[in-house]
């Protein structure tokens, strides 16, 4: 109905089975040659207010020079988008590369992200209503209590007393209330390789629904701290030096807090994502997700034992 000029006799579906999301993605290629470009189809809960913003926010991206799938059709009474199909190629899907190849796509994806990042608040502004809650203390604390409900909990068979005990840690509190304290930005919220497609070596930007108001530095510990790649801590550095060298050119000063800021994002962004991991492995039965513990775990351990006053779950991380 809406793209008359497509010939239905050629149309082929298939459904992609990627991540843990709440919507539905299908594949459309409509020709004979499979590596034809197509359409992707995306069915989202009517019910998840998140879910509802996509387009805004894809529009907004694209208005200021970002990178992402552009949108054909939007059905809101249905819950469908029609996007534009930038491949099967993510920034994961070159993991076994060289460094020289994953650099210049790292590199890329965090042109982007500092187009964003870059934005002024008044620019911002217009997209609030489009948005979730902002990053504030309750968010920073619900974060680090996912992870001790569903990492220690679920996955680990941690004791309810012993969790209560490692979430009742001052510095914890502390570390939300000092990151909610920080100025913010425009934030992607789930900036990891596997929402980074490549296409003709360029980084775009995809599962952007939770961008809101945070810190600079959270979007890129998700990416140094991915836990679905393996960096070393000398690519780390490169793409920190990267990262900095471009938000100079920007005009915006890194102060001298830059490490311990993204140490303390690191810290909460792999909470989150440990958390995610055994919600969604264990509750919602996607049992890859389990896979990615071993190696976000590690990293946790290496970034609490980093910060102040945290070495109680450090220790106790070093016995899980």
């Amino acid at each position: 109905m809406h793209f008359p000029r497509l010939d239905v006799d050629q149309i082929k579906i298939r459904p992609i089975e990627k991540g843990g999301s709440d919507r539905k993605f299908y594949r459309i290629h409509c020709g004979a040659d499979p590596a034809a470009a197509g359409l992707i189809l995306v069915k989202y809960n009517l019910e998840r207010e998140e879910n509802r913003h996509y387009v805004q926010i894809a529009q907004f991206f694209r208005k200021h020079g970002i990178r992402v799938p552009e949108i054909y059709f939007h059905d809101p009474a249905e819950g469908l988008i029609w996007i534009e199909d930038l491949g099967e190629r993510d920034l994961y899907s070159y993991r076994h590369e060289s460094w020289l190849v994953r650099r210049a796509f790292y590199e890329s994806a965090l042109d982007e992200i500092v187009k964003l990042h870059s934005l002024p608040e008044s620019v911002c502004v217009e997209m609030k209503e489009h948005l979730p809650a902002e990053f504030n203390a309750a968010l920073y604390r619900w974060e680090q209590k996912y992870f001790f409900q569903n990492c220690l909990g679920r996955c680990f068979k941690v004791s309810e007393s012993k969790r209560k005990e490692l979430a009742a840690l001052p510095a914890l509190r502390e570390v939300a209330k000092h990151l909610a304290s920080l100025p913010r930005v425009l934030v992607h919220r789930d900036f990891q390789s596997q929402n980074i497609i490549i296409q003709n070596g360029q980084a775009h930007l995809i599962d952007f629904q939770g961008m809101r108001p945070g810190l600079p530095h959270y979007d890129l510990a998700s990416l140094l701290y991915d836990p679905y790649v393996d960096l070393t801590e000398a690519e780390r550095a490169e793409l920190i030096a990267y990262y900095r060298g471009r938000q100079l050119e920007n005009g915006i000063t890194v102060d001298g807090d830059f490490d311990l800021k993204l140490r303390l994002c690191a810290m909460q962004r792999l909470m989150q994502a440990l958390g995610a991991y055994g919600f969604l492995g264990l509750v919602k039965g996607h049992k890859h997700f389990l896979e990615h513990i071993p190696n976000a775990l590690r990293s946790l351990r290496a970034a609490a034992a980093n910060i102040d006053n945290l070495q109680p779950l450090a220790s106790f991380l070093a016995g899980v």
